[in-house]
C-alpha cells in the first residue's frame, strides 16, 4: 500500500517515461501494485480480498462428479441436492452458475405440446440405458398430472409390457382410458394391418385392455414426439436419476443392475419425480394424481398385490447383486 506522496511520485514518474520494472523496484513493491495504482486506484486503499463463498469448498466434489459422469451430464439441481448433504448451505443458483461452464450446448428442438383431460391418456415407453448386460426401463406417465412409474428390466417382451403395465395401473391407483404407445413388436404386430389406423396388436396386450378396460393407442413412426409428456420425463430419468447413479457406482468399478435401479428409482419417484413443481403445470404431480385418480377406472379385482411397485423400504436381494451390500450402503447411502 503506498500512501499519498508516493503515488503522486509514482504517477510522475510514469509521466515522464520510467517502466514498470524500474518504479516497482524504486517503490518497494510489485509491478502488480504499480500498474494498479496507475490505472486510478486511490492512496492507502488496499487490494479487496476475494470473498469467500459458500461453495467453495465443494467445487472440487462438483468437478469430480461432472468428470464421471461424462458423456452424459449431472443437472445442478442433483448436484445441488448431493453437496446439501454434505453441508453446503447455499442456494442453487450458485451451484448452477458454477457448473453452466462445464455443460455442453444442446441444439435447439421445437416444442410441441397438448394436453389431456383426467384419467385420459397414459403414455408409455421403454428407455434403453445399456445394450451389452442389458438395462432398460419402462416408464408411464399420466398426460393430466404428470405422475409417472418406473420399473427397469432386462428385456421388453410382451410379458414385461403387460407385468409393468399392471404394476403401473397399481401405483396409480387406477386405469386410464387410453394408452398410447409406441410401435414396438411387443405392442403392435401389424401397423393397420385391417385399413388405416386399424392396426393387428399383441394378443397379450389385448387381453390386458379387455380385462382392465383400456384402449391402447399407437403414436405415429418416427414421431416419438407424439408422446412427448412420456419422452421429456425420459430425459429427466436419464439425466436426474440414472446418470447420478451410475457414476457413483463407476467410481467404485460397479455397474447399475435391476434390482438396485428398482430400489432406488422407487425412492426417487417418491423424493424426488413426483413432488417436484412440474415445469408446465406449475404443481406436483403427486398432487394431482389425487385429482385424477377420480377420473380413472377401477382396477380389476383379480390384479395380484405383488405385481405392484417396489416399496422404497424394501431389502435388496443380496443374492443378485454385484458385491456385498455394505458396498452399495456405502456408496448409495440407503437409508
Amino acid at each position: 500500500m503506498l500512501n499519498q506522496e508516493e503515488v503522486v511520485e509514482l504517477r510522475a514518474r510514469a509521466r515522464r517515461g520510467e517502466g514498470i520494472r524500474a518504479l516497482a523496484q524504486a517503490l518497494g513493491v510489485s509491478r502488480n501494485t504499480v500498474r494498479r495504482y496507475l490505472r486510478g486506484a486511490r492512496a492507502g486503499e488496499r487490494k479487496k480480498a476475494k470473498r469467500r463463498s459458500k461453495l467453495d469448498d465443494f467445487k472440487d466434489y462438483l468437478v469430480e462428479r461432472i468428470g464421471a459422469a461424462r458423456p452424459e451430464w449431472i443437472p445442478a439441481t442433483v448436484l445441488c441436492r448431493e453437496i446439501s448433504e454434505l453441508g453446503y448451505l447455499g442456494k442453487l443458483t450458485t451451484v448452477k452458475s458454477c457448473v453452466r461452464q462445464f455443460k455442453p450446448v444442446p441444439g435447439a428442438e421445437p416444442l410441441i405440446r397438448f394436453e389431456t383431460a383426467a384419467g385420459r391418456q397414459l403414455q408409455a415407453d421403454f428407455v434403453v440405458f445399456r445394450r451389452r448386460e442389458p438395462l432398460l426401463a419402462f416408464v408411464a406417465t399420466l398426460g393430466f398430472s404428470r405422475a409417472s412409474f418406473v420399473r427397469f428390466t432386462i428385456d421388453e417382451r410382451a410379458d414385461t409390457v403387460i407385468a409393468c403395465l399392471r404394476a403401473a395401473y397399481e401405483f396409480f391407483g387406477g386405469v386410464p382410458a387410453e394408452i398410447l404407445f409406441d410401435n414396438a413388436k411387443s405392442v403392435v404386430l401389424g401397423r393397420d394391418a385391417y385399413g388405416p389406423g386399424l392396426h393387428r396388436f399383441h394378443p397379450k396386450l389385448l387381453d390386458l385392455a379387455n380385462s382392465h378396460g383400456f384402449v391402447p393407442r399407437l403414436c405415429r413412426p418416427y414421431r416419438a414426439k407424439t408422446k412427448g409428456k412420456v419422452e421429456r420425463f425420459n430425459r429427466f430419468l436419464r439425466a436426474s436419476f440414472y446418470v447420478p447413479l451410475a457414476s457413483r457406482l463407476k467410481s467404485a468399478g460397479l455397474i447399475v443392475d435391476v434390482d438396485t435401479a428398482n430400489l432406488e428409482v422407487a425412492r426417487w419417484l417418491a423424493e424426488v419425480a413426483n413432488v417436484r413443481c412440474h415445469g408446465t403445470t406449475g404443481r406436483q404431480p403427486i398432487e394431482l394424481l389425487h385429482e385424477e385418480r377420480t377420473a380413472l377406472l377401477p382396477l380389476p379385482l383379480t390384479i395380484a398385490t405383488a405385481s405392484g411397485p417396489i416399496p422404497s423400504d424394501w431389502p435388496l436381494p443380496a443374492e443378485s447383486l454385484q458385491h456385498p451390500l455394505s458396498v452399495y450402503a456405502e456408496l448409495l447411502a440407503l437409508r
